[in-house]
């Protein structure tokens, strides 16, 4: 027996002919370029702002003529970039870490037990609901109770981070819970694990695509995110603020300092760039495995 496929045949029997795929070059190249264009856009414009003096912001996108590193300076101390970023980088690990961990346990409660219990099935669609209350209803509430409970610290936005992310990370994780095997689990139990060690050693394992994907989520909107510092962490307080919140250094009721908001806005995106060429490896071979499973 021949170890190539037999060539598809026609009703008559003559041998059908391969068909080719034509690639459309055309809308390929403009696709390509305005990806290009709307990625590497905004980057161009941020750093060519952050190295102009304000009198050459009369072409914002010509490149400047004398470079200003004095911009990076004057925005580092303005911000009071040390503290805010040790502050930021702070609540996006913790965040980060706690929310892989916790979020998945209870996804894994609800996945193996909503079908045959009334109380985790009532969870689930409990969280689910929640996915549809916009963000905008929340603020006054927040504000009023973070007020009420002291918890307008650091600590206190990271519990809330970790919490108000529950919704989405329970629905992503359970739907891939769901379609692993049971057997795995009754396995674990004969062997002797308990429920705990169960998820622990044989499901959470098996989620690496699923934490990939939660965790890109996470950190990009742990680190970017502006409301929600803005509502709960106290303005007169200089050492209880993030990154993005010092972004209103730059902004008054009379004009917009654009080039050191710029050079700010730069230094904040570095880490970003950073985590990512350092982790691009495990962050594409995770999403690239959810895929192909």
């Amino acid at each position: 027996m021949s170890a190539y496929p037999a060539a598809a045949t026609t009703p008559s029997g003559k041998a059908r002919p391969h068909t080719k795929h034509k690639v459309n070059w055309v809308v390929t190249v403009v696709l390509l370029l305005v990806g290009i264009v709307f990625i590497l856009g905004p980057l161009y414009l941020a750093v060519v702002v952050a190295l102009k003096t304000p009198s050459q912001m009369i072409n914002p996108l010509s490149w400047p003529e004398h470079i200003r590193w004095q911009n990076f300076a004057d925005a580092w101390t303005a911000t009071n970039f040390p503290t805010n970023f040790r502050n930021t980088a702070f609540i996006t690990v913790v965040t980060l870490v706690f929310t892989i961990f916790t979020n998945s346990m209870a996804a894994y409660a609800i996945a193996r037990n909503r079908r045959s219990n009334k109380f985790f099935n009532g969870m689930y669609f409990y969280f689910l609901s929640a996915l549809f209350i916009p963000f905008n209803i929340l603020m006054l509430p927040l504000a009023k109770l973070t007020s009420d409970l002291h918890m307008g610290t650091i600590i206190g936005l990271t519990v809330l981070y970790i919490s108000m992310g529950l919704p989405m990370n329970v629905f992503l994780y359970e739907r891939f819970i769901s379609k692993l095997p049971t057997a795995l689990d009754e396995a674990a139990r004969i062997d002797g694990a308990s429920t705990f060690q169960t998820f622990w050693h044989v499901i959470f394992p098996l989620m690496k695509p699923m934490h990939a994907c939660v965790g890109i989520m996470t950190f990009m909107w742990t680190w970017n995110d502006f409301l929600m510092p803005l509502i709960v962490l106290p303005a007169a307080d200089p050492n209880q603020q993030t990154l993005q919140l010092a972004q209103y250094t730059f902004q008054n009721p009379y004009n917009t300092n654009f080039n050191l908001a710029f050079a700010s806005a730069v230094m904040v995106m570095l880490p970003i760039i950073a985590a990512y060429v350092v982790m691009q490896r495990w962050i594409i071979a995770g999403v690239t495995e959810g895929a192909i499973k």
